[in-house]
């Protein structure tokens, strides 16, 4: 909780970019955006406000690309086809034991501002859910003191809009007091709700034209009211038996059915939702409010596809007679024809320019929409509170370069990637590229770098790398002993690595990290775990890469120093065929969380450098992510008695 209430906030300064950036954009393209468009571009905001709260890590828009490449590029090479089970396999044959020793580390401490800025966000949360709940209230009252609509024209005019939109669902019209203006509001049964003094104003009209008998009359002299299509002022004007008053209620009801053909219910239901979920950020909540206008605004639009020229200045007309009765919607899950005064005559502007939309505005409209959208999705891991708190590796790399592989059935129950990279063809074969970019904690492979830094600085030497144990009980036997590096390496030796971190010190520590670029570079932890489930992260991608400037010395340090490490990693040797390997073991709060092997084997003709990675909430250890290395390179015919 108190990490989610850091990422969150550190998410919603990102939120606050792009909605910004959005409404730029927005009103640069208005004049090339159909109406209904620019009500639709604010649905990818809705989807933006979404990611924070996703169970799952978004996938990344560069993974995308990759495998529409692959997509296009199908000529497959025989290792993205492996799908075949794994075989607990010993494929090392005589090579020497991998151990995995860890100790475990304790889960961080929830950050104090994290657990303040949930509380405040939490709390915020309940009081807006108090105000919806206190309009819920509300609403019921009126529904509950609605009435079906008795007005025979009006229900008339009524059934005629629900013919001419091709609506077949019947959806229920009530009268009420409570109302100023029309809404019609429900997700799953929708209903319409007039206010009464619309009705009243028609029947007063009604009567004031009405021939001798009065308005009982009406149904006599002119029963197909509903079906005058009211197109020319002329024929209006002929009839003075209350059509001026039911062309307005028409109009309206044109307007609340378009909220139903949209599906308008859905949006109203997702608006109140960010609302709540972002009460605290007023930029949102400006981006939510001319969305409700866009969303007006493209309503007029369709209702006025569906009437001649001649009847745009009557619909504008209702909307300005109609302004001073008209008001708010009480309601926020209920979608009316109502506004403030400003977003009503914005509306007008909008009715009074209108033109209806050629053919190539909507395919250039279309398109524009598509273009934001795919910038969008290019930038949505950026708000997951997930991906906030994980670090990916930058890898600029060609597309060509890469090989996909399916080697998900070696890694059931895990989450994680396995890299390897062909050094001869200068190619890389890899499972699941977004955890092969993914940042996590190098564990003990961390050691083979931190040894390589102590022989350079003259710590230990590759003839005299003996240090004497200092009595202490450790965990594992093979510990409580004096070690070499050869031994310490083999054993995973925690007492060793940190004694020379301590001669190092943490500059000289800092400083040989930045020169070889290992992983996020940060060392700020104590300088005793700093390397376990801590600050330094590095992924498998990078993992690969450190090797390979490894095996051929691009760090610029001494031969004598690399071969040392080298040999000390040493696990298998034969003639025409070395194996070298380290794995590492993350384990919290005594789990096991994240299992790593990373290595390469050199044969007569070539050089293959691999890192598998491995997570779960429990038994993902180094062990295991050898077993799934050693399983897939021995398939592949890379590794194999």
């Amino acid at each position: 909780m108190a990490d989610f209430g850091i990422r969150f906030f550190l998410c919603n300064i990102l939120i606050c970019a792009v909605t910004g950036i959005l409404l730029i954009t927005k009103r640069a393209f208005k004049n090339h955006l159909t109406s209904r468009m620019q009500f639709n571009l604010w649905f990818l905001l809705l989807g933006l406000l979404a990611v924070p709260f996703l169970p799952v890590r978004p996938i990344r828009f560069s993974q995308v690309l990759l495998w529409l490449d692959k997509l296009k590029n199908a000529a497959a090479s025989n290792m993205e086809s492996l799908t075949e089970t794994a075989a607990n396999a010993n494929t090392l044959g005589a090579a020497k034991q991998i151990n995995d020793f860890a100790l475990s580390v304790s889960s961080k401490t929830p950050s104090i501002i994290g657990l303040i800025l949930f509380g405040i966000w939490i709390i915020g949360i309940l009081a807006m859910l108090l105000l919806v709940a206190k309009s819920r209230s509300r609403f019921y009252s009126m529904k509950k003191s609605s009435l079906p609509l008795q007005n025979r024209e009006v229900r008339m005019v009524y059934n005629n809009c629900l013919n001419e939109m091709k609506i077949k669902r019947n959806i229920p019209v009530y009268s009420t007091a409570f109302l100023k203006s029309p809404v019609i509001a429900g997700l799953f049964r929708p209903c319409i709700y007039l206010p009464i003094h619309l009705i009243s104003d028609f029947n007063m009209t009604a009567e004031k034209h009405a021939y001798p008998g009065g308005y009982q009359g009406i149904s006599n002299v002119c029963s197909n009211a509903a079906d005058i299509r009211y197109t020319h002022r002329a024929s209006r004007n002929s009839c003075p038996c209350g059509a001026d008053g039911l062309r307005p209620i028409r109009y309206m009801l044109l307007h609340e059915l378009q909220h139903y053909k949209h599906k308008d219910a859905i949006a109203n239901f997702l608006m109140n939702l960010f609302g709540i979920l972002y009460w605290f950020n007023p930029l949102v909540w400006f981006a939510l409010k001319e969305m409700r206008n866009d969303r007006e605004i493209a309503c007029d639009t369709s209702v006025l596809k569906l009437l001649n020229e001649s009847d745009y200045e009557d619909y504008g007309n209702t909307l300005i007679n109609f302004a001073e009765k008209v008001s708010l919607t009480p309601f926020p899950f209920a979608a009316g024809i109502s506004g403030t005064m400003k977003q009503m005559q914005k509306r007008i502007i909008n009715i009074s320019s209108y033109q209806k939309p050629s053919v190539w505005k909507k395919v250039k409209g279309t398109g524009i929409f598509a273009l934001i959208a795919v910038i969008l999705l290019g930038i949505t891991p950026m708000f997951s509170t997930y991906a906030a708190e994980q670090n990916y590796y930058p890898w600029n790399i060609s597309s060509e370069k890469i090989n996909l592989m399916d080697l998900s059935s070696y890694f059931n129950g895990y989450e994680g990637s396995f890299v390897l990279y062909d050094m001869n063809n200068d190619t890389w074969n890899i499972y699941d590229m977004d955890h092969a970019t993914l940042r996590t904690a190098p564990n003990s492979t961390y050691k083979i770098y931190d040894a390589l830094f102590g022989l350079e600085e003259g710590i230990i030497k590759p003839g005299d790398s003996v240090m004497a144990w200092n009595g202490a009980d450790y965990p594992f036997e093979a510990w409580n002993a004096d070690q070499d590096l050869y031994s310490a390496m083999q054993a995973s030796v925690n007492w060793y690595f940190e004694e020379i971190d301590k001669q190092l010190g943490s500059s000289t520590i800092q400083n040989f990290i930045r020169k070889i670029g290992y992983g996020n570079e940060n060392v700020s932890s104590d300088l005793s775990s700093y390397w376990m489930q801590s600050t330094l992260k590095i992924s498998p991608v990078e993992q690969v890469q450190l090797l390979t400037a490894l095996h051929n010395n691009n760090f610029d340090f001494a031969p004598k120093h690399i071969n040392a490490v080298k040999n000390a990693i040493c696990l298998f040797s034969s003639e025409g065929k070395n194996f070298y390997g380290k794995t590492g073991t993350g384990r919290v709060d005594g789990r096991d969380v994240n299992g790593w092997f990373v290595g390469y084997i050199e044969t007569a003709g070539n050089t293959y450098f691999f890192a598998t990675n491995i997570q779960a909430t429990e038994n993902a250890t180094g062990s295991k992510a050898s077993e799934i290395s050693l399983s897939i390179l021995s398939d592949i015919g890379i590794w194999g008695e």
